[in-house]
């Protein structure tokens, strides 16, 4: 079916065998996939939360490993989507022509990039409950606003999914992600809050800041976490989601342009 380059995703239920399938393949490898998805938060809370919170031992009256661990789960899911978007995605569309077999089933691209953003989305949200159980060890998180959280980091591994596919849409090759993580998701770890409160930025940073999807994540999480209540939910959730749509519609319009022209 020929479609407008420009027009707005068109979706149908087929997406949910491509979502199952990508599943299926992971379920082969799901424990060093979680292990490795792990791994790096929590080798940030040993060494940064009890090396750097044995100086620093609160910040804003937290205990400075729930302040960090609080905020490296978001930018866990943030790093796991996007991988899986990046990646993992670009194997399955220009090295495996797994999309190429696919689109010679019955079904369109707009289902393939949507299974794709859900799929990197569900991934990242598996991580984030496997590093949850890991603060639970570690006595963090145990409040009832915590079952709030999942919800949460599946909107967040959304956004970073669908902000993926845009670079993935684009990429000649794998060395290309190598700039989007250096000068795009790195420098946001350190602007939106993760290790240390964002007033502590110049004012111009905090207003850059203020407008970062991980910060809206950040703000989002790390109340529940430690049982407390969102400063400004909405708003948050507004930031998360104009990111995801307009970063899905991007990602679907570069697509088309790159395998339909």
């Amino acid at each position: 079916m020929q479609m407008s380059t420009y027009g707005l995703p068109q979706f149908s239920m087929r997406f949910v065998p491509i979502w199952r399938r990508n599943f299926l393949v992971w379920k082969k490898l799901a424990p060093a996939s979680i292990l490795g998805n792990i791994a790096d938060p929590l080798i940030t809370l040993i060494a940064f939360g009890y090396g750097l919170g044995s100086l620093l031992q609160h910040v804003d009256g937290i205990p400075y490993i729930h302040y960090l661990a609080s905020g490296s789960i978001c930018m866990s899911i943030m790093m796991a989507s996007s991988f899986e978007a990046l990646y993992s995605a670009f194997s399955r569309m220009h090295v495996q022509r797994t999309w190429d077999a696919l689109l010679n089933a019955p079904l369109g691209l707009d289902d393939i990039v949507l299974a794709e953003m859900l799929w990197a989305a569900t991934k990242s949200m598996f991580s984030g409950i496997a590093i949850l159980g890991v603060m639970f060890f570690l006595g963090i998180g145990l409040h009832p606003h915590t079952l709030l959280v999942l919800p949460i980091l599946f909107l967040i591994g959304a956004t970073f999914a669908s902000l993926g596919l845009v670079m993935n849409a684009v990429a000649k090759g794998y060395d290309f992600f190598t700039y989007y993580f250096t000068l795009l998701l790195t420098p946001m770890m350190f602007l939106s809050g993760v290790y240390f409160p964002t007033r502590q930025l110049p004012d111009w940073l905090q207003v850059v800041s203020d407008l970062l999807p991980l910060t809206a994540a950040v703000h989002l999480v790390r109340p529940l976490i430690l049982g407390k209540w969102p400063a400004a939910p909405m708003t948050d959730l507004v930031i998360l989601a104009v990111y995801c749509v307009i970063g899905f519609y991007v990602a679907t319009i570069l697509t088309r342009r790159r395998l339909l022209k």
